[in-house]
């Protein structure tokens, strides 16, 4: 009798058992692997940025809110205690774009119409939903081909996405030969476009899209909802029948009519050029050693301003993102009146680009820019880490309690120093004490990361 009885309790026990784990298979899925690739027991990503973002001082509350401490967040000065390391993050993350991430979409369950293709804007998750881990390459990842050559080839291990060849292959797109995939060019369709706003209000009554409102700032594009409606010229191009700017390339350093928006003189514009193309020469002698004529292509200027960074790097066979922060002034007009291309962004929150797009960041007073927001530091570390290539380099431009914060990551981020130099004196926008860094994105895989762990 008392066999049956126990025989009976375990077979009621089976449905409990199964509940516990569906529940435990429902948390995997959910929160990521709890293993790393070796099968090693691991905190998971999620949970190393709930408690990465208390330590950076931060605090998250039962409902999931972030609260700031009085602390820095590059702590206090003459701590000298370096990060050992950062989580590597798992091989099916080596192509994350964290705002533009479906996965996060449907985790949150956000309630987006379909319709307008919500779901293909930005996205960020919240701090505690943050991976903080390092984006890895793909398994055989190769330091890209070099520009020109590039144009035309890139290495098919590091854009696994063959697929596309296939699709594609009557168009010649691109096409799979060997371990690279080839981009034989395609055709150009030039597009006309109205010079005066007659040639937009002359149109037929119903015509889509229609104009814009009068109210619209058409300047105001961060945070904004988007409208399907075209925004008139202003009375100068209007009454100019184009934008008065000068033919390229003397536009890159001519004072645009804008400037006047920002109450910016001719003089102060002649004088940031000028100082910037001093700083530009002054930042290749650093990577002199260690770089060739061809060794950098693709440039991110983290905090544009009027462009003049870019404009500076003119004579040499490079193209710059100019990232304006969607705090400060709006110049982003005046970075495309220089006939320069720019996004305005939040450093609070990670970049729309694919992970190792850029050879080269620059980086001058972000991060004091995002700790009169209480934003991490750490956090802004590893989005440039993920945006960074193997072999790119950084120069960060800050004060020194900024630069020794830095220091203390570079061997967690497979970093290395370059150069470290004082900034020049005697600069209107330069603080006394400022510090320039040159630093060095080491080239690695996961298997290597392994490696040394073990």
């Amino acid at each position: 009798m008392r066999g049956r009885a126990d025989g009976g309790q375990k077979k009621n026990l089976v449905p409990w058992i199964c509940a516990a784990v569906l529940f435990i298979v429902f948390l995997f899925v959910y929160y990521g692997s709890f293993f790393d690739p070796q099968g090693q027991h691991a905190s998971t990503a999620l949970e190393y940025g709930s408690r990465f973002s208390r330590s950076l001082g931060f605090n998250i509350d039962d409902d999931g809110e972030v609260a700031q401490t009085n602390e820095s967040i590059f702590g206090e000065e003459g701590d000298s205690v370096a990060l050992k390391s950062i989580p590597v993050c798992d091989d099916r993350h080596s192509e994350l774009i964290p705002c533009l991430d479906r996965h996060l979409i449907y985790q949150l369950r956000l309630k987006l119409d379909l319709s307008l293709m919500e779901h293909y804007e930005r996205h960020c998750p919240p701090p505690e939903r943050r991976y903080n881990c390092l984006i890895p390459p793909p398994p055989g990842y190769k330091v890209p081909i070099k520009w020109p050559k590039s144009r035309d080839e890139v290495w098919q291990a590091n854009i696994p996405h063959t697929h596309l060849a296939h699709e594609k292959s009557d168009q010649r797109w691109m096409v799979v030969k060997g371990d690279k995939i080839e981009f034989p060019g395609g055709n150009l369709e030039p597009n006309l476009q109205c010079l005066t706003n007659d040639c937009y209000y002359n149109r037929e009554p119903g015509t889509q899209p229609p104009m814009c409102s009068s109210r619209d700032d058409p300047d105001a594009v961060w945070g904004v909802p988007m409208k399907a409606c075209i925004t008139p010229y202003s009375e100068q191009n209007h009454r100019d029948q184009g934008s008065g700017l000068v033919p390229w390339p003397a536009r890159l350093t001519t004072p645009p009519p804008r400037l006047a928006d920002f109450d910016y003189t001719t003089e102060m514009f002649e004088k940031d050029t000028e100082t910037w193309q001093q700083r530009v020469e002054n930042y290749w002698k650093l990577l002199s050693r260690k770089i060739k004529p061809n060794t950098i292509r693709n440039i991110m200027d983290m905090r544009a301003n009027l462009g003049s960074f870019a404009a500076a790097l003119k004579d040499r066979d490079v193209w710059v993102m100019n990232v304006v922060p969607e705090d400060g002034p709006n110049t982003l007009k005046i970075v495309y009146d220089r006939g320069l291309i720019g996004s305005i962004h939040d450093w609070c929150e990670a970049y729309s680009t694919y992970p190792r797009t850029y050879d080269l960041l620059h980086a001058w007073t972000v991060f004091s820019g995002i700790e009169k927001k209480g934003c991490s530091a750490e956090d802004l570390l590893i989005e440039m880490d993920r945006i960074l290539r193997p072999t790119g380099f950084v120069i960060v431009r800050d004060t020194k309690i900024v630069i020794d914060f830095i220091k203390k990551h570079l061997k967690a981020l497979h970093w290395e120093e370059v150069a470290r130099v004082d900034a020049e004196p005697n600069e209107d926008d330069t603080q006394d004490g400022d510090v320039i860094l040159v630093i060095r994105k080491k080239m690695w895989l996961v298997d290597d990361i392994l490696k040394d762990s073990d």
